[in-house]
């Protein structure tokens, strides 16, 4: 009897012990939400999580077990590394501009970026801090049009929070980034900006110090800059990766 429950207890922990390593050798990556629709179409097999980047990077600070740090703006890079979680050089690996939209139908009729300072316009941005909100910020004062920021009724945490917010009508207007626009096709319109207001943000891929699977890690960032992922990319609206990241 002693004999058979000592085999049961050993099969259990063998299992037990071969799922956690099954589990451990899956790559994570944190990654900017807006590259929710196209990493997994990329490489289906890590566990993504998918976040505003400073949402990201303070979790990374906190010691998240994370093996790759995808990041919608330099900063974030810059800061992790000069903390030192990060190793290795990041690789800069694509663009994305800042665009504005407005819902299928424009019912408020907003036909050019100073129309957004008109009393009533409900205008959504994502928040302070995460990249697509920044740019925003940065777009909106370009443009000498820091006074629609009174009509902004949510600062969302990241910018599928104002893709969502735009397509369903519960703002007349939101900046967005080229691919959030593309995915979304027919069900909003861009409404043109002018040079001022145009702000291309850079993407970077790193590995994190300490990271569960290293060598997984700098396979997947290598990747990022192959022919095939970048052919998806510029597909779901992308651009090319900057010559130096700002």
């Amino acid at each position: 009897m002693k004999r058979v429950l000592t085999l049961t207890v050993l099969a259990a922990v063998s299992a037990s012990t071969a799922g956690a390593a099954t589990n451990d050798s899956r790559l994570t990556v944190f990654a900017a939400a807006s590259l929710t629709r196209v990493l997994p179409r990329i490489d289906k097999h890590p566990a993504y999580q998918f976040a505003g980047t400073n949402t990201l990077a303070l979790q990374i600070q906190q010691g998240a077990p994370v093996d790759v740090f995808v990041s919608a703006s330099p900063k974030y890079i810059v800061d992790l590394r000069n903390k030192g979680l990060l190793v290795g050089n990041p690789v800069w690996f694509l663009s994305n501009r800042i665009v504005l939209i407005v819902p299928h139908g424009n019912p408020a009729h907003i036909a050019r970026p100073a129309d957004l300072t008109r009393p009533g316009v409900r205008l959504v941005i994502a928040a302070a801090g995460v990249p697509a909100g920044d740019y925003a910020r940065k777009s909106l004062t370009a443009m000498h049009l820091d006074d629609a920021l009174k009509n902004v009724v949510s600062n969302e945490p990241d910018v599928e929070g104002v893709v969502a917010k735009v397509v369903s009508g519960d703002a007349d207007a939101g900046f967005v980034y080229a691919s959030d626009a593309k995915a979304v096709g027919s069900k909003v319109t861009k409404i043109p900006l002018p040079g001022s207001g145009r702000f291309t943000a850079a993407y970077g891929a790193a590995v994190v110090r300490n990271a569960p699977n290293p060598q997984l890690a700098r396979t997947f960032v290598a990747m990022l800059a192959a022919p095939h992922a970048q052919a998806l990319l510029r597909a779901a609206g992308f651009g090319p990766a900057p010559r130096a990241a700002r």
